[in-house]
């Protein structure tokens, strides 16, 4: 399938649709269907759109979102599913060499994943919220490494060719209205300056366009702090720049401090949860972590709620039933090496904002040898081939460290072996691995199993 990349009122179209203050979208003009790309009634779009929306709301948002930075989606990150984000689905799954079906498995999420991670990571990519202005705004640092304060007091990222600037401004309460300000930006008269897209609502505006040799970008939003919003202009020659305007528009918040409106009675904030261990999806609702997780008042999976099905002190393990129905994806048992000097890979979670951490190990007698984070306890540990080989036992809360780094040790591991009778025990089988002469790296064995590897938390 040919990748389209959009320029002029392509551009414009796609912008569209983050002009949604309060959650209020336009609809951007409509791009002829391709061939392959079928009617909302074709049995395909059907079941894609059933497996969509069977996934968690945030699991939905993060593939929109990873479309995004593959270059597929261009459109508003909302969870729901439509044409757009079937024909998005389809175009990845064909680059990907996968069956274009419009229906991404557990391994092909985090294939998904992995590649908008890189792609995230290649220019560095942030969200924070500008002190200036108090909008909250996506940023790639990497590759705006400039930063000032702009002529209207917001704050100016720019590029050090200058092919690129961001900028922001807040306009307090009285001094002008939305619409006189979407009356001004569409009167700047400039040689070669094309308005290709323009939406005025009563809380926001929105204007896109292109000049001879750039692109621009114009979006407000009213609240009764005033107005917000930011303008990003950049030249037209910037590779695969686009899909990164598309995130920094997804990314806009221009009252991020506003507190939510609540039906009846104050709002309740849930209380945060520190993470405690790692675990592992082995069936839908069923995450497999170490025992000790049981003590928990209050237990999270991934940050939704989570409860204790059956813990066993002995085997050191701990079922959970959680709120999500992630399926373990193409997860199989090897047994563990008893000699020790097999070449292991761990994943599991570390960090106050829980990120997955993929650690290369050591099978030693009884344990595996590795430079282990807190919160690896319940990580699970790969052989080379991708099967599974047991689970990290429970590590001390505070690890012993050599000028301020977690050194290479040994760790517990719980083998395959009793895992296996664990979850036999509590109804659930996992398929015992065939022989593999292949080996995996540690990036191929995170993209094929991180989806199903998850942070176990604690609010207290």
């Amino acid at each position: 399938m040919m990748r389209i990349r959009w320029t002029g009122a392509a551009l414009g179209c796609g912008l569209a649709a983050w002009i949604g203050a309060g959650g209020v979208a336009a609809q951007p003009a409509p791009s002829p269907p391709g061939p392959t790309s079928p009617a909302p009634s074709d049995p395909a779009f059907g079941a894609a759109k059933a497996a969509f929306e069977a996934l968690p709301e945030a699991e939905r948002k993060a593939i929109q979102d990873a479309l995004v930075w593959t270059g597929d989606y261009n459109s508003v990150v909302t969870g729901t599913f439509g044409k757009r984000t079937f024909d998005a689905i389809v175009a990845y799954q064909r680059r990907a060499k996968l069956n274009p079906g419009g229906v991404l498995d557990a391994k092909a999420q985090a294939g998904l994943q992995a590649a908008a991670q890189r792609a995230r990571e290649a220019v560095k990519f942030a969200v924070a919220t500008d002190p200036k202005t108090g909008v909250r705004i996506g940023v790639p640092e990497r590759l705006l490494t400039k930063r000032d304060v702009n002529p209207n007091g917001g704050t100016r990222w720019q590029s050090v060719d200058e092919k690129i600037t961001l900028d922001t401004r807040a306009i307090p309460p009285g001094e002008t209205d939305l619409a006189a300000l979407y009356e001004r930006n569409l009167a700047i008269q400039t040689p070669g300056r094309q308005v290709t897209y323009k939406v005025l609502r009563p809380d926001f505006f929105v204007i896109g366009g292109e000049a001879p040799t750039g692109k621009f970008y114009i979006r407000y939003a009213s609240g009764p702090a005033g107005l917000r919003g930011f303008s990003l202009g950049y030249d037209k020659t910037l590779k695969d720049f686009d899909r990164t305007v598309v995130a920094i528009a997804n990314s806009f918040a221009p009252f991020p401090e506003a507190a939510p409106v609540v039906a009846a009675g104050p709002a309740t904030p849930p209380r945060p949860a520190s993470l405690i261990a790692s675990g592992i999806a082995v069936a839908p609702r069923r995450v497999l972590t170490t025992a000790g997780v049981e003590g928990c008042p209050d237990l999270r999976v991934a940050q939704a709620k989570a409860r204790v099905v059956k813990a066993d002190k002995a085997k050191g393990l701990a079922l959970l039933e959680w709120e999500e129905a992630r399926t373990p994806g193409p997860l199989a048992l090897q047994a563990s090496s008893q000699a020790g000097g097999e070449d292991l890979v761990v994943l599991s979670f570390s960090g106050p904002e829980p990120s997955l951490v993929a650690t290369t190990a050591e099978a030693v007698s009884g344990g595996l040898d590795a430079p282990l984070q807190p919160g690896a306890s319940g990580g699970a540990a790969f052989a080379r081939s991708g099967a599974l080989v047991g689970l990290v036992g429970a590590l001390p809360a505070t690890p012993r460290m050599v000028a301020g780094v977690v050194p290479p040790m040994a760790h517990p591991m719980i083998a395959a072996e009793a895992v296996a009778s664990f979850l036999t025990d509590n109804g659930v089988a996992l398929p015992a691995a065939a022989e593999s002469e292949a080996q995996r790296s540690a990036g191929e064995i995170a993209s094929t199993m991180g989806a199903a590897v998850l942070p176990i938390g604690c609010a207290r």
